[in-house]
């Protein structure tokens, strides 16, 4: 067995170890999404650092917490927090916690995170279900050996974000009367923010968000046999565009505002999720 497939089924096993039997969803939490939490029914709580292996954020608004409770009486692991290429770390660091999580038994993974918007039509605020991505992080988590055991040597992720999840998710948003728009998401390497150049490159590729995250989390999962499901927060417009403001404050402050609809959302849309994850 390779290293790091042993220091994923470390992780699992401690997972296990903690709260009993996994939940079939997961939900990642970006930034400034951290008030999620508050929505738990009967959460218990643990610091993920104190699992072995689980890798440690250095960016504010990314707390590193674990949280497992009920949402709309849907069983759920909150991951508050994430690590980053842009850290440091290795793309086998940044996917361990979402591959552990899989292998302890959750079937359905949602990611959430905070994007600069691409679309000079869209609000900071805009709420995007992700209907595809472009991978320019230069990184691919199944770089390296592939244990067959696991998924496949060449994963066909032409369906990666699942088409049931988000035609559910677009449904609840019309019946909430939130605004919930779809678009395809770049994921850069960071930390820098985008230059005005490469903004309008990425909208002329088709790119509607982009941010620093989730593209390899997406990929590992897909791999692992997970159903996919994301949300970007558009919390900025991107470099070049009109109104544009680049501060992580300011994006942790506009992610937290649109938490509450995001929240909101989340709340009908889990029930979903549970049927379609049975």
């Amino acid at each position: 067995m390779h290293p790091e497939w042993h220091r994923v089924d470390t992780l699992a096993a401690a997972l296990s170890d903690t709260f009993g039997t996994a939940p079939k969803l997961a939900i990642v939490l970006g930034s400034g999404l951290g008030d999620l939490v508050e929505r738990l029914d009967n959460p218990q709580s643990i610091v993920a650092s104190d699992l072995p292996g689980w890798p440690v954020s250095s960016v504010l608004g990314h707390s590193g917490t674990l949280h497992i409770g009920e949402i709309s009486g849907v069983r759920t692991l909150l991951m508050s927090g994430r690590v980053h290429l842009y850290e440091g770390h290795l793309p086998s660091d940044v996917v361990r916690p979402i591959r552990a999580v899989v292998t302890w038994g959750v079937s359905t993974i949602l990611l959430t995170n905070a994007a600069g918007g691409l679309d000079p039509q869209v609000d900071p605020g805009q709420l995007m279900v992700i209907e595809d991505h472009i991978n320019l992080t230069g990184a691919n988590p199944l770089v390296g050996p592939n244990d067959p055991g696991r998924g496949e040597r060449f994963p066909d992720v032409s369906a990666l974000y699942d088409p049931d999840l988000r035609r559910a998710a677009l449904d609840c948003a019309s019946q909430l009367g939130i605004p919930l728009m779809g678009g395809v998401y770049a994921g850069v390497l960071g930390p820098s923010y985008e230059t005005p150049a490469e903004v309008r490159m990425l909208h002329q590729l088709g790119a509607r968000a982009v941010g620093m995250s989730t593209v390899i989390e997406a990929i590992a999962a897909h791999h692992l046999g997970a159903r996919i499901c994301a949300f970007s927060t558009i919390t900025n417009r991107a470099a070049g565009l009109d109104g544009a403001l680049l501060d992580h404050a300011h994006v942790q402050k506009i992610g937290a505002r649109s938490a509450t609809a995001l929240g909101q959302l989340l709340v009908q849309f889990i029930p979903f999720i549970g049927e379609i994850s049975q």
